[in-house]
């Protein structure tokens, strides 16, 4: 598979789904709709995914022929978001630079930031949150709470706070640990719960807003994912940044 802007043109791309950047390596970056999921949790579920193709779960990547019996084309999956959450997600062209790039996630050399609407008026305009986590699954679902032993951290820095009752706050979340659904828990545990969260959100608040306002998404957007890493003996630095959406916007001016 090629890489650079030709992968744009040979992605069978989800709905909504845009392609961002990507480099001469074959490291790509796609822009996530709310509602697309990542990849297909089961059959039936390959035309709302991130592409269209087939997913295994043992390479972690989607496979497709451009035309029938054409080669098959792979794409290896490097992160995940949840399916109400938007922004940058990465994919690698080759099990190859698929491993050597996981392995940055795994080891927390990646700076990722997110946008979040969050009901309140968080104070200081800058803070380090810190919590410890209990992460489980069960029957497939995860949840995660803030009594366990898990260490967990974010950097957070408020953007806007538009008044109201309560009063809405677009929020930049810069975590420093990789936890499943820490920025969502983490907000909620200090009673600045992200609008639209159906999970771990304050529901009378997210059903008012969704009367008020129409907007029924979950305000959470991977904004911004950068990195350096080595391959082939040079180093390399990737940069990927999603727009925040219009619904965010909306939201903020009531």
């Amino acid at each position: 598979m090629r890489a650079g802007a030709n992968v744009a043109r040979a992605l069978p791309l989800g709905p909504g789904v845009e392609y961002l950047t990507g480099d001469p390596n074959g490291l790509f970056a796609l822009a996530k709709p709310e509602g697309v999921l990542s990849h297909p949790n089961r059959s039936g579920d390959e035309a709302r995914s991130l592409l269209t193709g087939s997913y295994r779960l043992d390479g972690e990547c989607f496979e497709w022929r451009s035309t029938p019996g054409g080669e098959l084309a792979r794409a290896y999956l490097l992160n995940r978001l949840d399916s109400g959450t938007s922004g940058v997600i990465l994919l690698a062209s080759s099990a190859e630079l698929a491993a050597a790039l996981r392995d940055h996630f795994r080891s927390q050399r990646v700076a990722k930031h997110y946008a979040a609407l969050v009901f309140g008026a968080p104070t200081p305009a800058v803070q380090v949150w810190r919590d410890r986590l209990a992460v489980r699954k069960e029957g497939g679902v995860v949840r995660t709470e803030t009594a366990g032993n898990i260490p967990a951290e974010s950097r957070v820095r408020v953007l806007k706070i538009t008044p109201g009752n309560p009063p809405l706050a677009l929020i930049e979340l810069e975590p420093r640990t990789g936890r499943s659904h820490q920025l969502r828990v983490q907000c909620a545990s200090r009673h600045l719960p992200i609008v639209g969260d159906a999970t771990y959100g304050n529901f009378r608040l997210n059903r008012e807003f969704a009367r008020a306002s129409g907007e029924r998404r979950m305000f959470l957007h991977s904004a911004e994912t950068t990195f350096e890493y080595a391959w082939k003996g040079r180093r390399h630095r990737f940069t990927a940044r999603a727009p925040l959406p219009e619904s965010f916007s909306r939201a903020l001016r009531g």
